[in-house]
């Protein structure tokens, strides 16, 4: 089946984030996507198997189900997360956190300076926050701007409208935080470093049909698109939807 899929909530409302995590766990190819970009996690969990690790805006994901000591949280209240957080104001000691994971998050948040002040507090030195979130590239914006619902406007501020936590949105916000104000961000957070911005998923995700669409491929032909993916490596800085942000607290 190609085409749309109907979602009959509200895109803020906890039921859509529940039908979500249905479709993510129930569409082959889609999983796959969700356990390639999981991998950028577990080889932060993999440098201290027994650290303490939180995931924000755990949404319909399933990464607890590879990481089992990860405290997964929302915004939203869900029945399958382990703690209701707001990014801006972590409920956590200083100091006891080796990991924050953030899958398509970062872009949601109203004021990510407040986040990164918190996660720079909670953050075990040498910890590590992984932000995976929409990449600002020549390709990325052509689809972001004109076959996406959310906005993406890589000239805009450090903040986002807050209230609506998925319907509020830039999702060039990561672009902005780490590239185009990098030298802000080295400013006001001396303890953290960027470590690495990596590009990449030029084309799994679309094909994919993401939690909006339908797949437009079949299944068994992830292998060969995941193939795709790296003889474009090369060039993704200009064509990858995504890209993945690795900072350390120094």
């Amino acid at each position: 089946m190609i085409g749309k899929r109907k979602i009959p909530y509200d895109l803020d409302d906890p039921r859509t984030t529940q039908l979500h995590r249905d479709i993510i766990l129930n569409t082959p190819f889609l999983k796959k996507v969700y356990l390639y970009w999981y991998k950028e996690f577990e080889k932060v969990v993999q440098e201290n198997p027994k650290g303490h690790y939180l995931e924000l805006g755990s949404g319909g994901g399933f990464l607890k189900d590879l990481v089992p000591n990860l405290i997964t949280s929302d915004l939203l209240p869900l029945p399958y997360v382990d703690k209701q957080i707001n990014a801006e104001q972590l409920p956590f000691e200083n100091e006891s956190l080796n990991g924050i994971f953030l899958l398509n998050v970062f872009h949601h948040i109203p004021r990510p300076y407040l986040f990164l002040k918190e996660a720079e507090r909670c953050l075990k030195p040498n910890g590590k926050i992984v932000i995976i979130d929409p990449a600002n590239t020549l390709f990325s914006r052509c689809i972001y701007k004109k076959l996406h619902h959310e906005p993406f406007d890589e000239n805009g501020g450090l903040t986002i409208d807050e209230g609506k936590p998925l319907s509020n949105s830039n999702q060039a916000l990561s672009y902005i935080y780490f590239i185009r104000e990098k030298n802000k961000f080295q400013k006001n957070f001396p303890h953290l470093k960027i470590l690495n911005i990596n590009y990449h998923t030029t084309l799994l995700y679309l094909l994919s049909g993401g939690v909006s669409y339908y797949p437009f491929v079949p299944s068994f032909t992830f292998g060969i698109f995941n193939f795709a993916e790296k003889i474009l490596k090369p060039i993704q800085k200009h064509t990858a939807l995504f890209q993945t942000i690795i900072i350390q607290k120094q």
